[in-house]
């Protein structure tokens, strides 16, 4: 990876990249699954490193990159981000290992995130628990299954294996994989306030950073440090140059820029207004924390209230903008720039539905094709 220059942040460096790797995000489906294949394999074509895919309560994260792995040669395969409780962590490294085979080996990256309350206990029908340390044990089990260095046990606080809790038969037994995985499996973590993501930098290869946009990068700075810092207290050498931060961004070109932010709005209305409950949603915290509380709690009041339209009508233009590309080719690679220098970010990842803008981004990251 190049780097040149350095920033200083609370007396740790990170030092600045001269290129930026690009991925692109299929997202997850609608009422209807149409996987943009064509989207896909021009992406490869034109040197992105990752196809990413996401889960709700619709299609899964996985499948979908098992069928892009028989489709491509070379781009990465990430999930961003398998939920916790879809899934045991044994058998979201068995997902994440039998991906990465069939792909050829080294082109899986496993992210996991903690969804929320509702998804959790409304959709999966498991307690929300302790997130937290539910993240540590899964972490630290995948880890094991992937290694294979023993008949998997563990301890934890969340999850033990053996199971030795209620209803348990009493003959749980500690087992190892038959296929022998890669044991090198990337693992990063969607997270977004400071106990998640100081946690990504310690057990972590990378981090998914919920809402990350150049202006708010420093937040997470200090958070990351703190997990380095930990890890390295039990013998994990981590630091900027051995960790992977990826943000997302959405892109639409058109020449009409206000049409291009009003089509983004009505997705800020569903997840600030919607996704969540009302005293526990992490995205309305998030763009109340960056300046917008008044809009947040607007939005989330007329949303509640069944008036979708009018909190669309409520997103403010500059929260859209922050966060998006969009506008005429020019004004897409002009403010692309503030995401190529912004000196945490390692990659950043494509939301679009247009195939234009796979071509735009292309040209403003500098990609060369793939040979």
């Amino acid at each position: 990876m190049a780097h040149a220059g350095k920033l200083n942040r609370t007396g740790g460096l990170i030092e600045r990249k001269t290129t930026m790797r690009l991925g692109m995000t299929i997202g997850y489906s609608g009422a209807q699954l149409k996987l943009p294949v064509a989207r896909v394999k021009r992406a490869e074509e034109l040197g992105y490193d990752c196809v990413w895919c996401a889960e709700a309560y619709g299609t899964d994260a996985v499948t979908p990159l098992a069928f892009f792995a028989g489709q491509t040669r070379r781009i990465k395969l990430g999930t961003a981000i398998m939920q916790l409780a879809a899934r045991t962590p044994a058998n979201a490294a068995m997902s994440a290992a039998t991906v990465d085979a069939l792909a050829g080996g080294g082109r899986f990256i496993a992210g996991l995130g903690v969804s929320g309350p509702q998804i959790v206990e409304g959709w999966y029908g498991q307690p929300w628990g302790r997130p937290y340390y539910r993240l540590k044990d899964y972490v630290a089990i995948m880890r094991k299954i992937f290694k294979r260095e023993e008949p998997v046990t563990h301890d934890g606080r969340e999850i033990s294996l053996p199971y030795t809790g209620e209803g348990a038969a009493g003959v749980g037994k500690p087992l190892k994989s038959i296929l022998h995985m890669n044991p090198d499996i990337p693992i990063y973590l969607g997270a977004g306030n400071a106990a998640t993501v100081r946690l990504a930098g310690e057990i972590c290869d990378g981090l998914l950073p919920l809402g990350l946009t150049p202006a708010s990068a420093d937040e997470y700075v200090p958070w990351l440090e703190e997990g380095f810092a930990r890890a390295r207290k039990n013998g994990v050498e981590k630091s900027f140059e051995t960790f992977d931060v990826v943000g997302s961004v959405h892109v639409d070109v058109d020449d009409d820029v206000s049409g291009a932010l009003a089509r983004l709005k009505p997705e800020v209305a569903l997840y600030v207004g919607g996704m969540g409950h009302r005293n526990k949603n992490f995205h309305k915290d998030m763009m109340s924390r960056r300046g917008y509380a008044d809009a947040a709690e607007r939005i989330q009041e007329l949303y509640l209230a069944g008036r979708k339209q009018e909190a669309t009508d409520a997103v403010p233009d500059e929260w859209v903008d922050e966060k998006s590309l969009v506008g005429p080719p020019d004004r897409i690679k002009e403010r692309f720039g503030r995401w190529r220098d912004c000196s945490l970010l390692n990659s950043v990842y494509v939301r679009t539905k247009q195939d234009e803008a796979i071509e735009v981004m292309a040209e403003a990251a500098g990609l060369k094709p793939a040979t």
